[in-house]
């Protein structure tokens, strides 16, 4: 490079430079004489003020509950006790205190991951000192996502374990989305997540009609809205609030919010406690059998065996097994070879299923048939429970047309019955033979 061209290059530079403070003199000169903002009177009837951040302005709303607060089955002081049964969830870290958890809530103006979905409200929740409490950000428009994200991050450092209901996949993913969609530099460190919704998927996917978080924790936590604004009117309401500037509809999507986080505290807490194994000396005892397994499966992958047991004598004693629930049973005794009972669940499966083709009469069919052919080498008990299958299918099927999936299932069930009886046939003349 020519000393021309440095110095042209040293001009245009210092040229920069004096535009930057010119510009930053004019702008602080004119923000000293902006008046204040004031905001519409509609927010301070359910509690918004203004925070002036270090990078912007946004809304936020903060709400402080007593530790003592009854919502639904549990107290939110509890959490003191159960987070250190949370500790299972990262054996090899150090004991979850409750102070170390943030709870954490996105109200998103879409669904999925992408570009285009944008988090207009961010509710979370941890404990300070006798508290509990609740702060939620709001952003009028798209300027003010960058001060919220800020501050947002900020917080996040100061705490070990994000507490969320499928925040692993969704909420984190998003906020580290838009951080890089506002150029906010490095991607944030992981932090040890406590999602709640695989957990709660595992115990009661086939015993609750749904696994939202909602209807968990109607069914579970004893927590009953009333007036809800459903999380997917959220988007509505917001986008209503953009048009008109009206912030009255949002009230509903703050509590909303506010609800979610006391519900994740909540579901937290007996997770905790379940963890702990004490969990029944406050609650009762799952009364269907499905439930039982699932929670002492559950269990026993967290390193709880004595409470998974428990569960399972519990769901063995009981007077109506649901089936499904047996061959998850026999299923475990099989992988630990526990043969002797996992016949004994397979066999009360066919019993309890009667001649109907139920999913899990007819595994239990094909696992006994597999057992008497390969282990016992008892063909004729072998064919007959082959044999059984096979008759419920058809029975079930009558005349209709199969689905691909039911064919495949038929035809695999003849061959065996084919396997079997070419079996028995070698076996017997060899006995002549001899």
């Amino acid at each position: 490079m020519s000393m021309r061209e440095r110095m042209n290059r040293l001009r245009a530079s210092a040229a920069s430079e004096a535009r930057t403070a010119t510009e930053t003199v004019v702008s602080s000169s004119e923000s000293e004489c902006e008046p204040q903002e004031e905001l519409h009177p509609g927010w301070a009837s359910f509690g918004v003020t203004l925070r002036r951040g270090a990078k912007g302005d946004y809304l936020v709303r903060r709400t402080e509950f007593s530790l003592d607060y009854q919502h639904g089955t549990h107290q939110l002081g509890e959490l003191i006790e159960a987070a250190t049964g949370l500790s299972e969830f990262h054996a090899a870290q150090q004991p979850v205190e409750p102070e170390s958890i943030l709870y954490l809530d996105l109200e998103t103006t879409g669904l999925g991951v992408g570009t285009g979905n944008v988090p207009f409200m961010t509710g979370f929740a941890f404990v300070q000192g006798n508290k509990f409490i609740v702060e939620q950000s709001l952003i009028r428009h798209p300027a003010e996502e960058y001060a919220m994200l800020y501050d947002l991050e900020q917080r996040l450092s100061n705490y070990r374990y994000l507490a969320t209901y499928n925040g692993k996949t969704f909420d984190w993913p998003l906020v580290q989305n838009r951080m890089i969609m506002n150029a906010m530099g490095r991607e944030l460190e992981q932090p040890l997540h406590l999602d709640f919704l695989h957990p709660s998927r595992s115990i009661w996917r086939n015993t609750l009609a749904s696994c939202k978080l909602s209807h968990i924790e109607e069914e579970r936590l004893g927590i009953f809205r009333t007036e809800d604004v459903p999380g997917s009117l959220a988007p509505q309401l917001y986008f209503q609030f953009l048009a008109d500037g009206d912030p009255a509809p949002l009230e509903g999507v703050f509590l909303h919010n506010e609800l979610d986080l006391l519900a994740l505290a909540c579901l937290s807490i007996r997770f905790g406690h379940l963890l702990r194994e004490d969990i029944f000396r406050r609650i009762p005892y799952p009364e269907e059998t499905e439930e039982l397994v699932r929670t002492g499966l559950w269990l026993e992958q967290m390193g709880k065996s004595e409470l998974a047991e428990e569960l399972f004598g519990r769901a063995l004693l009981h007077e109506e097994p649901s089936p499904s629930a047996l061959n998850k049973l026999a299923a475990r005794d099989k992988k630990a070879g526990n043969w002797q009972r996992a016949v004994v669940l397979w066999q009360k499966v066919v019993h309890a299923s009667g001649s109907s083709l139920s999913a899990s009469g007819h595994d239990a069919c094909i696992e006994l048939s597999m057992y008497f052919e390969h282990r016992s080498k008892e063909l004729h008990q072998s064919l007959h429970y082959c044999a059984e299958a096979l008759a419920r299918m058809q029975s079930v099927s009558g005349g209709r047309r199969l689905s691909d999936k039911e064919t495949i299932a038929l035809q695999d069930v003849r061959k065996r019955i084919q396997r079997i009886q070419s079996k028995i046939h070698k076996l017997e003349l060899g006995a002549l033979s001899k």
